[in-house]
């Protein structure tokens, strides 16, 4: 398949007109003046909206998109008379795969769901996880009623969470209402309220955490903060942070995250010296038990509290974007951070 710009071009937004679906056919494009100095992950996701923009991304890091004939970064600024040319690999599975699922909806109108998301399951399929994800559940209780707006592999879903993360999570059950939804995500109009279990004794009562994430450069599922405000491959990341209540090295948090980076709050609470308890990632181990918590203990008394980050996205209140009025949904803490915050209570009360 070849596409012309200067064709395809929209001629009043100056961006390609998303006609393509998801094709695993070659693509060739020529790059016209209107879309210099684009970003190379957003011009072409202008074209193949039905692959996701990390989809695309890891394409580029793959070597599946040439630009002059060479592999580049997905930051790459395409410029006026650039070839692109597009071979992505071939998936696995080319749709989504019902699969009865228990989903705990906290929340459901003719327009969209909110649904508890427990810990251990991915949003959408990716490689090494096809099934049991939060899709493969969604296709099964909602059938065809969900939006297709973010591409048939990510039916309804209008943002994510981390797979170990639990919590709020809002599905669309229409193109308008993912695309309004999503707009109120994009202009940070949407409040989110995760609650997190804190390794270390938080000194300030609430403050704001700034620090620019980017990915690791070696690990790509990871995320690192930056200091260099000039850095081009680095996002401003704001967090607003307030104590709930204070242990013997540990500290329950409220966090709201003012921009939607990924990992944004495990990356936050590491930078400020106290990481999620139980984040391999940006801690030191992927579980937490009562040991931690009581020095000595025998053995046969020990037990695992918690095998994932203790974080949960808590609330989620938002515009409805039909009927106008102030929707919020709440998630009650799961077991095992109940469990974990038991014992911290119980064993490590505060001593001011």
């Amino acid at each position: 398949m070849t596409i012309e710009s200067a064709d395809d071009l929209n001629e009043d937004a100056g961006v390609p007109a998303p006609a393509y679906a998801r094709t695993r056919d070659p693509v060739d494009m020529l790059v016209k003046i209107k879309a210099e100095g684009m970003r190379l992950d957003l011009y072409i996701h202008m074209y193949l909206q039905d692959f996701s923009r990390s989809e695309l991304q890891k394409a580029i890091e793959g070597g599946h998109v040439l630009v002059n004939g060479k592999p580049t970064k997905a930051s790459h600024k395409v410029r006026n008379d650039d070839k692109i040319h597009i071979q992505l690999p071939e998936p696995i599975h080319d749709f989504i795969q019902p699969e009865d699922i228990p989903l705990d909806v906290l929340y459901e109108d003719e327009c969209l769901a909110l649904i508890n998301k427990p810990s251990a399951m991915v949003v959408h399929p990716a490689r090494g996880n096809w099934s049991g994800t939060l899709a493969n559940a969604l296709a099964f209780r909602f059938k065809d009623e969900l939006s297709r707006a973010n591409g048939t592999f990510r039916p309804g879903i209008v943002h994510r969470l981390d797979r170990d993360t639990s919590g709020v999570i809002l599905i669309a059950k229409d193109d308008v209402t993912h695309r309004e939804t999503s707009q109120q995500f994009e202009q940070r109009k949407v409040h989110k309220e995760y609650v997190a279990i804190a390794l270390g004794e938080i000194d300030r009562d609430s403050d704001y955490v700034e620090a620019r994430l980017k990915h690791h450069p070696v690990v790509r599922e990871q995320m690192i903060w930056t200091t260099d405000q000039d850095d081009p491959d680095a996002k401003d990341a704001c967090s607003f942070y307030e104590v709930m209540e204070r242990f013997r090295g540990y500290t329950l948090v409220k966090v709201q995250p003012r921009t939607g980076r990924t990992h944004q709050i495990r990356v936050h609470l590491a930078f400020i010296g106290c990481p999620v308890v139980a984040d391999k990632m940006y801690g030191s181990t992927n579980r937490f038990s009562l040991s931690d918590v009581v020095p000595g203990l025998a053995p046969a008394d020990d037990a695992v509290l918690i095998q994932r980050q203790a974080l949960h996205a808590h609330r989620l209140r938002f515009r409805h974007p039909k009927r106008g009025v102030m929707i919020e949904a709440e998630a009650p803490l799961p077991p095992d951070i109940r469990a974990t915050l038991e014992a911290i209570r119980t064993h490590r009360p505060y001593r001011s």
